[in-house]
């Protein structure tokens, strides 16, 4: 059993089909035994990660800073709640608690969260699985920004080789399992 930290997005505006995909993520990872660590929100793809993981029988942990606790509407159901004083404290939570990570669709925040992670990865801080669940070719438009700073020398193309990025749930759990 892995401990899966899931980032994506907060936003009430996202299309259904993100919901989807997240509920999709809680269910597989659930079915195959993984526990899940988020952002402690429950709305969203946040929560429907959440939600769908809880209802497959996965223990769940949510790392919500106290000024975000009425903005994200904290995730009371989960397992372990913890109300840290910062984000940077959140995300520290998050990463102490686990095994490997896995990016869905999201905004700035999450963008923020799979750059440091993946950061952290390159100047090996850690050594945990960084997966991308590419949706629909969401992170393309960053792919090609990241072959650019490769092809310019700004980063090692091993540096972009620490991802797996995948485009399905299985493949995503899969790459976690690894």
């Amino acid at each position: 059993m892995a401990r899966i930290c899931v980032y994506c997005a907060s936003s009430n505006r996202v299309a259904e089909r993100y919901l989807t995909l997240a509920s999709q993520v809680g269910a597989e990872l659930a079915r195959r035994g993984h526990a899940l660590v988020t952002g402690g929100g429950r709305v969203s793809m946040m929560g429907a990660v959440a939600s769908a993981a809880r209802a497959g029988g996965a223990h769940t942990v949510g790392i919500i800073p106290r000024a975000l606790v009425d903005r994200e509407i904290a995730d009371i159901g989960a397992d372990d709640l913890v109300v840290v004083d910062t984000m940077r404290e959140r995300k520290a939570q998050m990463e102490s608690r686990a095994d490997a990570f896995l990016t869905l669709p999201g905004g700035i925040g999450t963008m923020e969260e799979l750059f440091e992670i993946w950061t952290a990865k390159t100047l090996r801080l850690h050594d945990k699985p960084v997966v991308v669940l590419d949706h629909e070719g969401f992170f393309h438009p960053l792919w090609t920004f990241v072959e650019g700073l490769v092809d310019t020398r700004f980063m090692r193309n091993a540096a972009y080789e620490a991802l797996t990025i995948v485009d399905s749930v299985g493949a995503a759990l899969d790459a976690v399992e690894a």
